[in-house]
């Protein structure tokens, strides 16, 4: 069975060499520029701005996937996307020897619950079209686009999209 928590301190390094890890299969699928702003995003400190909940899934007690719940009018993106007012999923991982055994999933309805808890009426996250699986993931779960918070981290066409869920 799979346990949400928050992550403790003395697991950041490790979460962030395993998003590297889940996020790799990407590089071959998007140019090298995109890949290193990619790269270079999810190895940020950014999931240690105040107010940001880095939660961890286990699986049989070893740590297998994470996710950074950045609170509402935070700046996730450092400034390549306009603030929101509900808070954002960012940097969802699941470590390849663990996907399809609905992690993923897990960790997105705890953040779920967690803005819910918080009384906002929206939740948010931004993808691209090269994580085709993710996509399907978010949508299936009711999540849909919201073109207007797009944007395009590097100068290469690759749109980062914007998605919502209505939670209230």
């Amino acid at each position: 069975m799979v346990k949400i928590r928050k992550a403790s301190g003395n697991e950041i390094e490790m979460i962030r060499e395993q998003r590297v890890m889940a996020y790799e299969e990407h590089a071959q699928k998007v140019p090298e520029g995109h890949w290193e702003a990619l790269r270079k995003s999810i190895l940020s400190d950014a999931d240690e701005q105040m107010g940001v909940e880095l939660l961890v899934a286990e699986l049989e007690g070893e740590v297998v996937g994470s996710v950074a719940l950045f609170p509402s009018k935070s700046d996730a993106y450092k400034g390549l996307s306009d603030m929101v007012d509900y808070p954002e999923i960012r940097m969802l991982a699941v470590a390849p020897q663990a996907r399809r055994k609905g992690i993923a999933e897990a960790l997105i309805k705890e953040c779920i619950l967690r803005a819910k808890v918080s009384g906002t009426k929206y939740i948010g996250l931004h993808t691209a079209d090269f994580m085709e699986a993710a996509i399907r993931l978010y949508e299936r779960m009711g999540f849909i686009r919201m073109t207007e918070f797009d944007f395009q981290p590097a100068d290469d066409g690759i749109i980062v999209k914007a998605y919502r869920l209505s939670i209230s």
